[in-house]
């Protein structure tokens, strides 16, 4: 199969969890093999693919059982920068299976394969002087005061629920696993890769990598993946079908087609995208277009086939 076009393909939480009534493995597996449907129609289409995925919710179970196992059992508890690690691996586990069996019910000749990923940051963003991402379980104050100081954790009160550890979300630099996405993909391979952003790490004065504690945004990630393999389309697949502005009011309106100055407008004025959600899928496809970009396309997972021909999904353009 002729592979002439390549895309990055940011993939959304609801592509792995869809609602919190559907949180197992065996529903993570379910999602995927459904994402993996309209990822390989995209395949058949004569697109190359390099996936990046969300994690949050995964790290947060694998962080909620550390913690379980290491008050009832007294196992040790596993680092924040290991348990993105295991995420990247789980997930892309079920994403590189259900894409080789939708391959296999095609009866197409391609392969998938997972790359653990690390990100480098900058030990000197300032995201690193005020953390404000909450990861793990709520503690009482005492329980949070006492890993603060011996553990230095930055601690905050949520809102009345209790006590949670926060970490720093600085933005991605370097994928130090480049050479090896790339070779895969000149290859002809699908590749998952910066799974949950990366695995931070930053440079030591000595030149070594070491593991930090801090999570990276995954378009962010997969806006720099898209800007250095010079990919032709970077797709950002959420749980919506459009962007919209003013959303939810009268004067709501649908954004089929918009520019860069446009999208910039937009997100300067502070009231239409939220920041934990639509905010950095704008800042994710505006970095990749002023970086040589061709265009930027957001939309929902079973309306990516209907998008890439225009039918539907909000695309930014230079």
């Amino acid at each position: 199969m002729s592979q002439t076009k390549l895309a990055v393909v940011a993939i959304g939480g609801n592509a792995l969890i869809k609602d919190d009534k559907h949180i197992t493995v065996e529903d993570q597996e379910v999602a995927l093999r459904e994402t993996a449907v309209h990822l390989v129609d995209m395949i058949e289409a004569g697109w190359g693919l390099a996936i990046g995925h969300g994690n949050g919710p995964q790290v947060g179970f694998i962080l909620r059982r550390s913690e379980i196992a290491a008050k009832v059992e007294g196992m040790h508890e596993v680092p924040l920068d290991v348990c993105g690690a295991d995420s990247q691996g789980a997930i892309g586990y079920e994403l590189q299976q259900a894409l080789r069996n939708e391959f296999f019910k095609r009866k197409i000749n391609k392969k998938a394969a997972t790359i653990v990923t690390q990100m480098l940051v900058d030990s000197n963003d300032n995201a690193f002087k005020k953390p404000t991402k909450p990861i793990g379980s709520f503690m009482d104050e005492a329980e949070a005061k006492r890993r603060e100081k011996e553990m230095n954790w930055s601690v905050v009160e949520d809102a009345g629920r209790g006590w949670r550890r926060v970490v720093a979300s600085p933005l991605p630099k370097e994928i130090v696993e480049f050479d090896s996405v790339k070779l895969l993909l000149d290859a002809g391979q699908i590749v998952i890769t910066v799974g949950g952003g990366g695995i931070p790490v930053i440079e030591r004065s000595d030149g070594e990598l070491q593991g930090v504690a801090a999570v990276i945004d995954k378009d962010f990630a997969s806006s720099l993946l898209a800007q250095k393999i010079k990919a032709d389309l970077f797709l950002i697949a959420t749980a919506v079908e459009k962007v919209a502005i003013n959303f939810g009011k009268p004067n709501q309106q649908w954004l089929d087609k918009i520019t860069v100055t446009e999208a910039k407008k937009y997100l300067e004025e502070g009231i239409h995208f939220a920041k934990g959600s639509m905010a950095p899928k704008i800042q994710a496809a505006i970095w990749y277009l002023e970086n040589g970009g061709k265009e930027a396309l957001i939309t929902n997972p079973e309306n990516i086939g209907r998008a890439l021909k225009k039918e539907t999904g909000t695309w930014i353009v230079p």
